[in-house]
């Protein structure tokens, strides 16, 4: 009986959200979708995609997308002590955010450039939208995008001067400061620019009670960014685009007895520092306009911590004083060329919207880690025991895709889209521990999908969708490096 009411309940919500878009009288927000191969109306889209608006972004106290995500079904974050930097949708994605990885499974484009594997970067003033697409983007995005992709669009350059400022006063010694604004040049008004520029402090809730401080879980985070577009002919424009963001936070927020009271005698950082360069130019024909996307990261991580969580006086008798570090730096270079259909034409005699197109992306990361420590037990005779490692490693790997989608027009209110996209994936690897790899892959992925626009511009969508992921490794730091070890003996007479 059980089984059959369940059916039943089940086929009610079904009809009804079939013939939801007729009973809704409400006029509903256009959303656009700015994520995608070209700008599209939300209700027309073939996946899952959650949108966060300006409004929502601006309401936010905390300006960071870390806060946010709060907000987005199946969507969870893996942070280290400080910001998240690692993402999951629908449970696929990194679950830890000490070591890096050399591919990422959900993608993280701000304004049109890949940080995936760099979320932590990701603050969110003077955000125009931020789009989450769930499920793989084979098509769209590729083996960084198995679980999906996260597109973070900042506000472009204004033809009319405009501004915008925002202080905020909090507990905890919270002071954030931010301001933007832009407009044309007067000297020529088809170059625009946008300058944002954003500060934000706080002493963080624990207290280090052995050092006095209550500064060492702090926050200081900056943000500047400066986007200049120019509008060259009636045909071409270029956008330019400036970014840094530096994250100088201390890590020091491991308690002894769960309290909010930290006990470190060395606590450490977990800092982040972004450079980031794009470059985009779009020439339009009679036809098809050609786009070209080009960008640059350079980011330094510091990553360190108290591995005793105390000091010699919680520890005593004891001699018990250990510590981490790890130093990363991740390059990267991206070229991206899209030939862009027109809008479709429904009287032509084909009737469709298409993209092609070819990326090539570089990746070179460097890894030091360095730990030290010393343990001593004041009934073992010949303690203290000092110990001393350092391990280091390089990856680089190199992407060459093509790619291509065609959205056909059955009807006025009827498409069907078929997107593909083919990956060549090379990789080396190196440690000071004598590891070395050096895998290839050829991958292929996905989308086919029908979609139906109902009364009220409601959409009904039917898609199968192939995602891929590289192979792989670790990037080398939890393996069992060599240990130096230094032996005291104390001689003790009487």
């Amino acid at each position: 009986m059980n089984i059959i009411k369940n059916r039943i309940v089940f086929l009610l919500s079904f009809l009804l959200c079939l013939v939801s878009p007729w009973l809704a009288s409400q006029t509903v927000e256009e959303i656009i979708v700015k994520g995608d191969w070209r700008q599209i109306s939300i209700e027309k889209e073939d996946s899952s995609i959650i949108v966060l608006d300006e409004e929502l972004i601006k309401s936010q106290p905390i300006k960071h997308f870390e806060m946010l995500s709060y907000l987005i079904p199946n969507l969870n974050f893996a942070a280290s002590d400080s910001r998240a930097r690692y993402f999951q949708i629908r449970g696929i994605g990194e679950r830890g955010g000490y070591e890096g990885t050399p591919n990422s499974s959900v993608g993280f484009l701000i304004d049109d450039i890949d940080y995936s594997g760099q979320g932590g970067i990701a603050t969110t003033f003077d955000v125009d939208q931020i789009e989450v697409h769930r499920g793989p983007q084979g098509s769209r995005i590729g083996a960084n995008a198995l679980a999906g992709l996260i597109y973070i669009k900042t506000k472009d350059p204004t033809e009319e001067f405009e501004g915008t400022s925002e202080v905020t006063i909090g507990d905890y010694g919270v002071l954030n400061s931010g301001v933007a604004f832009g407009g044309p040049l007067d000297q020529n008004k088809d170059i625009t620019y946008r300058i944002a520029l954003r500060k934000d402090y706080s002493n963080g809730f624990r207290k280090n009670v052995y050092l006095n401080k209550s500064d060492t879980s702090k926050k200081d985070e900056s943000t500047l960014r400066l986007k200049v577009n120019w509008k060259a002919s009636d045909k071409t424009s270029i956008k330019f685009l400036v970014t840094e963001i530096d994250m100088n936070d201390p890590a020091d927020i491991w308690t002894i007895d769960d309290s909010l009271n930290t006990l470190s005698d060395r606590p450490g950082m977990d800092s982040q520092k972004t450079n980031a360069y794009g470059l985009k130019i779009f020439h339009r024909f009679n036809k098809f306009e050609l786009q070209s996307l080009t960008s640059i990261t350079d980011t330094n991580v510091i990553f360190s911590y108290d591995a005793d969580w105390g000091n010699s006086e919680s520890h005593a008798p004891y001699t018990y004083d250990y510590f981490s570090e790890t130093l990363r730096n991740r390059e990267s270079f991206s070229q991206e060329f899209r030939v862009v259909s027109n809008p479709a034409d429904l009287a032509s005699d084909f009737p469709a919207e298409w993209v092609v197109g070819v990326s090539y992306s570089d990746i070179n990361e460097s890894n030091l880690k360095n730990d030290d420590g010393v343990y001593g037990d004041p009934s073992d005779p010949y303690g203290p025991y000092a110990s001393e490692s350092s391990s280091s490693s390089k990856y680089n790997s190199e992407n060459l895709s093509v790619f291509g989608n065609l959205d056909y027009f059955i009807n006025e209110t009827t498409k069907i889209s078929i997107g593909a996209r083919s990956e060549d994936w090379d990789a080396s690897y190196s440690d000071s521990l004598g590891e070395s790899f050096n895998p290839s892959k050829r991958m292929s992925g996905g989308k086919v999908s029908l979609v139906k626009t109902l009364i009220n511009d409601s959409t009904i969508f039917t898609s199968i969708a192939k995602g891929y992921k590289q192979g792989g490794f670790n990037l080398g730091l939890g393996l069992a490096p060599i240990h130096k070890i230094e032996i005291s003996i104390m001689i003790l007479s009487s």
